[in-house]
Protein backbone atom coordinates (compact mmCIF):
# COMPACT_ATOMS: atom_id res chain seq x y z
CA UNK A 1 0.00 0.00 0.00
CA UNK A 2 0.91 3.00 -0.78
CA UNK A 3 -0.22 6.91 0.37
CA UNK A 4 -1.85 8.87 -1.95
CA UNK A 5 -1.75 12.66 -3.28
CA UNK A 6 -4.88 13.33 -1.26
CA UNK A 7 -3.37 12.40 1.81
CA UNK A 8 -0.71 14.44 1.47
CA UNK A 9 -3.26 17.27 1.18
CA UNK A 10 -5.47 16.51 3.75
CA UNK A 11 -2.95 15.86 6.35
CA UNK A 12 -1.39 19.50 5.07
CA UNK A 13 -4.00 21.25 5.54
CA UNK A 14 -4.97 19.72 8.73
CA UNK A 15 -1.54 20.35 10.06
CA UNK A 16 -1.97 24.38 11.00
CA UNK A 17 -5.08 24.41 11.86
CA UNK A 18 -4.47 21.96 14.63
CA UNK A 19 -1.34 23.41 15.39
CA UNK A 20 -2.76 27.13 15.56
CA UNK A 21 -5.74 25.87 17.73
CA UNK A 22 -2.98 24.26 20.69
CA UNK A 23 -0.98 27.25 20.47
CA UNK A 24 -4.84 29.49 21.32
CA UNK A 25 -6.06 27.99 23.95
CA UNK A 26 -3.44 25.32 25.45
CA UNK A 27 -6.61 22.92 26.81
CA UNK A 28 -6.57 22.57 22.84
CA UNK A 29 -2.84 20.27 22.78
CA UNK A 30 -4.58 16.84 22.62
CA UNK A 31 -6.11 18.48 18.98
CA UNK A 32 -3.15 17.86 16.48
CA UNK A 33 -2.67 13.95 18.69
CA UNK A 34 -6.33 13.36 17.93
CA UNK A 35 -6.75 14.62 14.23
CA UNK A 36 -3.88 12.47 13.38
CA UNK A 37 -5.20 9.34 14.83
CA UNK A 38 -7.97 9.97 12.66
CA UNK A 39 -6.21 10.44 10.00
CA UNK A 40 -4.46 7.02 10.79
CA UNK A 41 -7.42 5.36 10.97
CA UNK A 42 -9.06 6.49 7.64
CA UNK A 43 -5.83 5.33 5.86
CA UNK A 44 -5.96 1.76 7.65
CA UNK A 45 -9.52 1.66 6.69
CA UNK A 46 -9.52 3.16 2.75
CA UNK A 47 -6.38 -0.16 2.84
CA UNK A 48 -8.69 -2.79 4.36
CA UNK A 49 -11.18 -1.92 1.78
CA UNK A 50 -8.77 -1.61 -1.34
CA UNK A 51 -8.44 -4.33 -3.70
CA UNK A 52 -5.46 -6.73 -2.82
CA UNK A 53 -4.04 -7.57 -5.63
CA UNK A 54 -4.41 -11.39 -5.22
CA UNK A 55 -7.70 -10.83 -6.31
CA UNK A 56 -7.43 -9.03 -9.87
CA UNK A 57 -7.09 -11.06 -12.81
CA UNK A 58 -4.80 -9.85 -15.65
CA UNK A 59 -4.18 -11.51 -19.15
CA UNK A 60 -2.42 -9.51 -21.94
CA UNK A 61 -2.46 -10.30 -25.86
CA UNK A 62 -0.10 -8.78 -28.28
CA UNK A 63 0.38 -8.53 -31.92
CA UNK A 64 2.67 -10.90 -33.97
CA UNK A 65 4.78 -7.86 -35.10
CA UNK A 66 4.22 -4.68 -35.83
CA UNK A 67 4.64 -1.90 -38.79
CA UNK A 68 6.83 1.32 -38.11
CA UNK A 69 4.60 4.05 -37.81
CA UNK A 70 1.43 2.18 -37.29
CA UNK A 71 -0.20 2.07 -34.33
CA UNK A 72 -0.37 -1.34 -32.91
CA UNK A 73 -3.16 -2.39 -29.72
CA UNK A 74 -1.84 -3.80 -26.78
CA UNK A 75 -5.11 -5.84 -25.41
CA UNK A 76 -5.83 -5.99 -21.44
CA UNK A 77 -8.36 -7.71 -20.18
CA UNK A 78 -9.05 -7.30 -16.38
CA UNK A 79 -11.48 -8.69 -14.11
CA UNK A 80 -11.76 -7.30 -10.64
CA UNK A 81 -14.69 -9.10 -7.89
CA UNK A 82 -17.73 -6.93 -7.27
CA UNK A 83 -18.13 -3.14 -6.06
CA UNK A 84 -13.92 -3.11 -5.33
CA UNK A 85 -12.42 -1.06 -8.56
CA UNK A 86 -13.72 2.09 -9.74
CA UNK A 87 -10.67 3.29 -12.21
CA UNK A 88 -7.35 1.61 -13.12
CA UNK A 89 -4.29 3.31 -14.27
CA UNK A 90 -1.93 1.42 -16.93
CA UNK A 91 1.68 2.14 -17.89
CA UNK A 92 3.44 0.20 -20.58
CA UNK A 93 6.99 -0.40 -19.75
CA UNK A 94 8.94 -0.70 -23.04
CA UNK A 95 12.88 -0.74 -24.03
CA UNK A 96 13.16 0.38 -27.33
CA UNK A 97 11.73 3.92 -29.78
CA UNK A 98 7.90 3.88 -29.52
CA UNK A 99 5.43 5.76 -28.74
CA UNK A 100 3.22 4.77 -25.80
CA UNK A 101 0.58 6.84 -23.98
CA UNK A 102 2.17 8.12 -20.77
CA UNK A 103 -0.78 6.58 -18.05
CA UNK A 104 -4.15 5.23 -19.53
CA UNK A 105 -7.03 5.83 -17.15
CA UNK A 106 -9.82 3.32 -17.69
CA UNK A 107 -13.23 2.50 -15.68
CA UNK A 108 -13.90 -0.92 -14.81
CA UNK A 109 -17.38 -2.43 -14.62
CA UNK A 110 -17.24 -4.65 -11.10
CA UNK A 111 -17.86 -7.80 -11.52
CA UNK A 112 -17.19 -8.08 -15.26
CA UNK A 113 -14.57 -8.23 -17.48
CA UNK A 114 -12.73 -4.98 -18.83
CA UNK A 115 -11.03 -4.75 -21.97
CA UNK A 116 -8.32 -2.12 -22.27
CA UNK A 117 -6.91 -1.51 -25.66
CA UNK A 118 -3.39 0.25 -25.15
CA UNK A 119 -2.15 1.72 -28.24
CA UNK A 120 1.80 1.52 -29.29
CA UNK A 121 2.99 3.51 -32.15
CA UNK A 122 7.09 1.83 -33.10
CA UNK A 123 9.14 5.02 -34.75
CA UNK A 124 11.78 2.48 -35.56
CA UNK A 125 12.85 -0.99 -37.15
CA UNK A 126 14.39 -3.62 -34.88
CA UNK A 127 13.05 -5.73 -32.23
CA UNK A 128 11.19 -3.74 -28.92
CA UNK A 129 10.86 -5.81 -25.37
CA UNK A 130 7.39 -4.77 -23.50
CA UNK A 131 8.83 -5.58 -20.58
CA UNK A 132 5.93 -4.71 -17.90
CA UNK A 133 2.76 -3.42 -17.65
CA UNK A 134 2.00 -1.29 -14.48
CA UNK A 135 -1.26 -1.01 -13.17
CA UNK A 136 -2.76 1.52 -10.46
CA UNK A 137 -5.66 1.66 -8.59
CA UNK A 138 -7.16 2.90 -5.29
CA UNK A 139 -9.45 2.61 -2.00
CA UNK A 140 -12.72 3.84 -2.09
CA UNK A 141 -11.53 7.20 -0.01
CA UNK A 142 -8.56 8.05 -1.98
CA UNK A 143 -5.98 7.96 0.24
CA UNK A 144 -4.37 4.56 -0.28
CA UNK A 145 -3.26 3.00 -3.48
CA UNK A 146 -1.56 -0.32 -4.57
CA UNK A 147 0.63 -1.30 -7.42
CA UNK A 148 0.45 -4.06 -10.07
CA UNK A 149 3.60 -4.86 -11.91
CA UNK A 150 2.44 -7.48 -14.42
CA UNK A 151 5.76 -8.95 -16.51
CA UNK A 152 5.03 -9.41 -19.92
CA UNK A 153 8.47 -9.68 -21.29
CA UNK A 154 7.78 -9.84 -24.90
CA UNK A 155 9.83 -9.39 -27.38
CA UNK A 156 8.08 -7.98 -30.69
CA UNK A 157 9.94 -7.57 -34.62
CA UNK A 158 8.98 -4.14 -36.08
CA UNK A 159 9.04 -4.37 -39.69
CA UNK A 160 8.60 -2.22 -43.09
CA UNK A 161 5.17 -0.51 -42.99
CA UNK A 162 3.90 -3.04 -46.29
CA UNK A 163 0.32 -2.03 -45.89
CA UNK A 164 0.89 1.64 -47.59
CA UNK A 165 2.68 -1.02 -50.15
CA UNK A 166 -0.48 -2.90 -50.44
CA UNK A 167 -2.62 -0.13 -50.54
CA UNK A 168 -0.73 1.20 -53.40
CA UNK A 169 -0.41 -1.74 -55.61
CA UNK A 170 -4.12 -2.15 -55.28
CA UNK A 171 -4.34 1.16 -56.80
CA UNK A 172 -2.10 0.83 -59.49
CA UNK A 173 -3.90 -2.44 -60.37
CA UNK A 174 -7.47 -1.45 -59.98
CA UNK A 175 -8.03 -1.50 -63.47
CA UNK A 176 -7.77 -5.05 -62.93
CA UNK A 177 -10.57 -5.65 -60.78
CA UNK A 178 -13.82 -5.78 -62.52
CA UNK A 179 -13.05 -8.73 -64.69
CA UNK A 180 -10.50 -10.02 -62.71
CA UNK A 181 -6.77 -10.72 -63.40
CA UNK A 182 -5.74 -10.60 -67.46
CA UNK A 183 -2.97 -10.38 -69.45
CA UNK A 184 -1.53 -7.00 -69.60
CA UNK A 185 0.33 -5.74 -72.85
CA UNK A 186 2.76 -2.41 -71.81
CA UNK A 187 2.85 -0.96 -75.33
CA UNK A 188 5.60 1.58 -75.89
CA UNK A 189 8.57 2.79 -77.45
CA UNK A 190 10.52 -0.59 -76.94
CA UNK A 191 12.26 -3.05 -79.12
CA UNK A 192 10.54 -6.38 -78.51
CA UNK A 193 7.54 -6.66 -81.26
CA UNK A 194 4.47 -7.34 -79.93
CA UNK A 195 1.81 -6.81 -82.63
CA UNK A 196 1.11 -5.46 -86.36
CA UNK A 197 -2.14 -3.51 -87.09
CA UNK A 198 -3.19 -0.87 -89.94
CA UNK A 199 -1.75 2.04 -90.10
CA UNK A 200 -3.58 5.29 -88.71
CA UNK A 201 -2.83 8.90 -89.12
CA UNK A 202 -0.98 10.37 -86.41
CA UNK A 203 1.35 6.92 -86.13
CA UNK A 204 5.20 7.32 -86.37
CA UNK A 205 5.86 6.50 -90.13
CA UNK A 206 9.13 5.14 -88.98
CA UNK A 207 7.06 1.72 -87.94
CA UNK A 208 5.83 0.98 -91.39
CA UNK A 209 6.64 -2.70 -91.94
CA UNK A 210 6.53 -1.82 -95.94
CA UNK A 211 6.86 -5.69 -96.45
CA UNK A 212 3.75 -6.81 -95.12
CA UNK A 213 2.01 -3.60 -96.52
CA UNK A 214 3.08 -5.14 -100.03
CA UNK A 215 1.40 -8.41 -98.98
CA UNK A 216 -2.06 -6.91 -97.62
CA UNK A 217 -2.17 -4.02 -99.65
CA UNK A 218 -2.71 -1.50 -97.32
CA UNK A 219 -0.35 0.14 -94.88
CA UNK A 220 1.13 -2.07 -91.52
CA UNK A 221 2.76 -0.87 -88.71
CA UNK A 222 4.61 -2.79 -86.83
CA UNK A 223 3.52 -2.14 -82.74
CA UNK A 224 6.06 -2.54 -79.89
CA UNK A 225 5.86 -3.30 -76.11
CA UNK A 226 8.07 -2.27 -73.24
CA UNK A 227 10.82 -4.65 -72.44
CA UNK A 228 10.87 -7.16 -69.40
CA UNK A 229 13.59 -9.25 -67.76
CA UNK A 230 15.30 -6.04 -66.60
CA UNK A 231 17.52 -5.95 -63.33
CA UNK A 232 16.37 -2.99 -61.15
CA UNK A 233 18.36 -2.53 -58.28
CA UNK A 234 16.96 -0.55 -54.78
CA UNK A 235 20.07 1.23 -53.19
CA UNK A 236 19.66 2.45 -49.66
CA UNK A 237 22.03 4.70 -48.06
CA UNK A 238 22.10 3.55 -44.33
CA UNK A 239 24.06 6.68 -43.43
CA UNK A 240 23.72 8.85 -40.29
CA UNK A 241 22.05 11.55 -42.45
CA UNK A 242 18.81 8.92 -43.33
CA UNK A 243 18.39 8.02 -39.46
CA UNK A 244 16.94 11.56 -39.18
CA UNK A 245 13.16 11.84 -38.84
CA UNK A 246 10.45 13.16 -40.88
CA UNK A 247 7.30 13.27 -38.97
CA UNK A 248 8.45 11.31 -36.43
CA UNK A 249 9.87 8.55 -39.08
CA UNK A 250 13.68 7.70 -39.89
CA UNK A 251 14.04 9.16 -43.96
CA UNK A 252 15.47 5.64 -44.60
CA UNK A 253 12.49 3.77 -43.29
CA UNK A 254 10.37 6.25 -46.00
CA UNK A 255 12.50 4.98 -48.48
CA UNK A 256 12.28 1.30 -47.79
CA UNK A 257 8.02 1.47 -48.24
CA UNK A 258 8.71 3.45 -51.08
CA UNK A 259 10.88 1.19 -52.45
CA UNK A 260 9.15 -2.20 -51.88
CA UNK A 261 6.11 -0.80 -53.46
CA UNK A 262 8.33 -0.08 -56.45
CA UNK A 263 10.01 -3.98 -56.43
CA UNK A 264 6.42 -5.17 -56.20
CA UNK A 265 5.05 -3.51 -59.52
CA UNK A 266 8.52 -3.93 -60.96
CA UNK A 267 8.27 -7.96 -59.92
CA UNK A 268 4.77 -7.90 -61.19
CA UNK A 269 5.68 -6.47 -64.49
CA UNK A 270 8.34 -9.15 -65.43
CA UNK A 271 11.48 -7.27 -64.38
CA UNK A 272 14.23 -8.51 -61.69
CA UNK A 273 14.34 -6.66 -58.81
CA UNK A 274 17.89 -6.67 -56.44
CA UNK A 275 18.56 -4.82 -53.02
CA UNK A 276 21.95 -3.00 -51.72
CA UNK A 277 22.61 -1.23 -48.67
CA UNK A 278 25.60 0.94 -47.72
CA UNK A 279 27.14 3.57 -46.01
CA UNK A 280 30.97 3.58 -44.73
CA UNK A 281 30.98 -0.05 -45.97
CA UNK A 282 29.36 -2.23 -47.91
CA UNK A 283 25.90 -3.61 -45.80
CA UNK A 284 24.12 -5.63 -47.78
CA UNK A 285 23.65 -7.31 -51.43
CA UNK A 286 21.07 -9.01 -52.71
CA UNK A 287 21.28 -9.86 -56.40
CA UNK A 288 18.43 -9.04 -58.57
CA UNK A 289 15.88 -12.16 -58.71
CA UNK A 290 12.37 -12.22 -60.92
CA UNK A 291 8.68 -13.17 -59.75
CA UNK A 292 6.07 -12.00 -57.42
CA UNK A 293 7.39 -14.83 -54.87
CA UNK A 294 10.57 -12.78 -54.37
CA UNK A 295 8.74 -9.87 -52.55
CA UNK A 296 8.92 -11.55 -49.47
CA UNK A 297 12.45 -12.08 -49.69
CA UNK A 298 12.80 -7.99 -50.28
CA UNK A 299 10.75 -7.47 -47.19
CA UNK A 300 13.64 -9.70 -45.38
CA UNK A 301 16.31 -7.86 -46.63
CA UNK A 302 14.82 -4.21 -46.33
CA UNK A 303 13.95 -5.51 -42.64
CA UNK A 304 17.33 -6.02 -42.13
CA UNK A 305 18.93 -2.94 -43.41
CA UNK A 306 20.27 -1.58 -39.83
CA UNK A 307 20.77 2.53 -38.76
CA UNK A 308 24.39 3.22 -38.77
CA UNK A 309 26.02 6.84 -37.39
CA UNK A 310 28.70 6.60 -40.05
CA UNK A 311 29.70 9.03 -42.83
CA UNK A 312 28.62 7.62 -46.36
CA UNK A 313 30.96 6.47 -48.65
CA UNK A 314 29.52 7.34 -52.05
CA UNK A 315 32.75 6.54 -53.57
CA UNK A 316 33.45 3.05 -52.14
CA UNK A 317 29.35 2.32 -52.26
CA UNK A 318 28.59 2.94 -55.81
CA UNK A 319 31.78 1.69 -57.10
CA UNK A 320 31.26 -1.57 -55.37
CA UNK A 321 27.50 -1.68 -57.12
CA UNK A 322 28.33 -1.22 -60.15
CA UNK A 323 31.00 -4.01 -60.23
CA UNK A 324 28.76 -6.21 -59.34
CA UNK A 325 26.07 -5.27 -62.08
CA UNK A 326 27.34 -6.92 -64.85
CA UNK A 327 24.17 -5.97 -67.39
CA UNK A 328 22.63 -2.49 -68.30
CA UNK A 329 20.30 -1.84 -65.00
CA UNK A 330 17.60 0.96 -63.38
CA UNK A 331 19.27 1.98 -59.92
CA UNK A 332 17.23 3.87 -57.75
CA UNK A 333 19.36 5.36 -55.28
CA UNK A 334 17.92 6.52 -51.96
CA UNK A 335 20.04 8.81 -50.32
CA UNK A 336 20.34 12.52 -48.85
CA UNK A 337 22.84 15.23 -48.86
CA UNK A 338 23.29 18.89 -47.01
CA UNK A 339 24.96 21.08 -49.36
CA UNK A 340 26.93 21.36 -52.82
CA UNK A 341 30.20 20.16 -50.31
CA UNK A 342 29.08 17.32 -48.88
CA UNK A 343 27.57 16.59 -52.54
CA UNK A 344 30.56 16.63 -54.28
CA UNK A 345 32.41 13.26 -54.26
CA UNK A 346 28.42 11.77 -54.73
CA UNK A 347 28.24 13.73 -57.92
CA UNK A 348 31.38 12.20 -59.40
CA UNK A 349 30.64 8.63 -57.95
CA UNK A 350 27.33 8.79 -59.64
CA UNK A 351 28.73 10.64 -63.09
CA UNK A 352 30.84 7.47 -63.28
CA UNK A 353 27.54 4.83 -62.64
CA UNK A 354 25.33 6.74 -65.07
CA UNK A 355 27.85 6.04 -68.09
CA UNK A 356 26.45 2.23 -67.65
CA UNK A 357 23.26 2.50 -66.24
CA UNK A 358 19.95 4.08 -65.44
CA UNK A 359 20.29 6.04 -62.54
CA UNK A 360 17.35 7.45 -60.67
CA UNK A 361 18.15 9.71 -57.36
CA UNK A 362 15.32 9.93 -55.07
CA UNK A 363 15.46 12.45 -51.77
CA UNK A 364 13.09 13.72 -49.23
CA UNK A 365 12.43 17.23 -48.91
CA UNK A 366 12.65 18.26 -45.23
CA UNK A 367 9.61 20.37 -44.52
CA UNK A 368 11.76 21.92 -41.57
CA UNK A 369 13.70 24.11 -44.62
CA UNK A 370 10.70 25.27 -46.10
CA UNK A 371 9.01 26.00 -42.65
CA UNK A 372 11.85 28.28 -41.54
CA UNK A 373 12.10 29.82 -44.89
CA UNK A 374 8.76 31.30 -44.37
CA UNK A 375 8.02 31.97 -41.15
CA UNK A 376 7.07 35.53 -40.73
CA UNK A 377 10.65 37.43 -39.70
CA UNK A 378 9.12 38.76 -35.88
CA UNK A 379 12.86 38.79 -34.50
CA UNK A 380 16.34 39.09 -35.66
CA UNK A 381 16.66 35.18 -35.04
CA UNK A 382 13.93 33.99 -37.07
CA UNK A 383 15.18 36.21 -40.07
CA UNK A 384 18.65 34.19 -39.34
CA UNK A 385 16.74 31.07 -39.90
CA UNK A 386 14.77 31.74 -43.02
CA UNK A 387 18.19 33.41 -44.35
CA UNK A 388 19.88 29.89 -43.90
CA UNK A 389 17.41 27.56 -44.68
CA UNK A 390 17.14 29.66 -47.84
CA UNK A 391 20.64 28.92 -48.83
CA UNK A 392 20.24 24.96 -47.95
CA UNK A 393 17.50 24.44 -49.93
CA UNK A 394 19.20 27.16 -53.11
CA UNK A 395 22.52 24.49 -52.74
CA UNK A 396 20.07 21.46 -53.16
CA UNK A 397 18.42 23.21 -56.15
CA UNK A 398 21.69 23.67 -57.67
CA UNK A 399 23.13 19.97 -57.06
CA UNK A 400 19.85 18.27 -58.44
CA UNK A 401 20.71 20.69 -61.79
CA UNK A 402 24.06 19.26 -61.61
CA UNK A 403 22.96 15.71 -61.45
CA UNK A 404 20.13 16.43 -64.34
CA UNK A 405 22.77 17.51 -66.56
CA UNK A 406 24.80 14.54 -66.09
CA UNK A 407 21.58 12.50 -67.19
CA UNK A 408 20.54 11.49 -63.74
CA UNK A 409 16.57 11.43 -63.12
CA UNK A 410 16.17 13.28 -59.80
CA UNK A 411 13.30 13.08 -57.29
CA UNK A 412 13.16 15.06 -54.51
CA UNK A 413 9.92 14.93 -53.25
CA UNK A 414 7.42 15.69 -50.14
CA UNK A 415 7.10 12.12 -48.03
CA UNK A 416 3.39 11.53 -48.51
CA UNK A 417 4.28 11.92 -52.60
CA UNK A 418 7.06 9.56 -52.68
CA UNK A 419 5.76 6.01 -53.30
CA UNK A 420 3.53 7.61 -56.43
CA UNK A 421 6.25 9.68 -58.34
CA UNK A 422 8.89 6.98 -58.45
CA UNK A 423 6.25 4.41 -59.73
CA UNK A 424 5.29 7.19 -62.28
CA UNK A 425 8.95 7.89 -63.16
CA UNK A 426 9.74 3.65 -63.10
CA UNK A 427 6.94 3.58 -65.60
CA UNK A 428 7.89 6.55 -67.62
CA UNK A 429 11.71 5.12 -68.10
CA UNK A 430 9.99 1.59 -68.95
CA UNK A 431 7.72 3.38 -71.73
CA UNK A 432 10.73 5.33 -73.23
CA UNK A 433 12.87 2.51 -73.62
CA UNK A 434 15.74 3.79 -71.66
CA UNK A 435 17.07 0.42 -70.47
Amino acid sequence: MRPTPRLALVLAAAAPLSIIAGGLAPKFWIVPFIGAALLLLAFALDAALTLPRRRLTLDCTLPPRMFIGETATLTVRITAPPGRITKLDLLIQARGDIAAPDIHHYPTAPGKTAIVLLPIVPRRRGRIDVATLLLRWRGPLGLNQRVLAFPIHRALDVVPNIRGVQTGALDFYDRDAPAGLKLQRDRGAGTEFDALREYMPGMDIAGVDWKHSARHRRLVAKEFRVERNHPVVLAFDTGHLMSSPIDGIPRLDHAISAGLLLGWVALRGGDMVGTYGFDSRIRHWGPPQRGTPSFARLQHQAASLAYAPEETNFTLGLAELSSRLKRRALVVLFTDFVDTITAELMTESLQRLTGRHVVVFVSLRDPGLQALMDAPPHHAGALGQAVVASDFLRERRAVFARLERMGVQCLDVDRQAISARLVNRYVAIKQRGLL
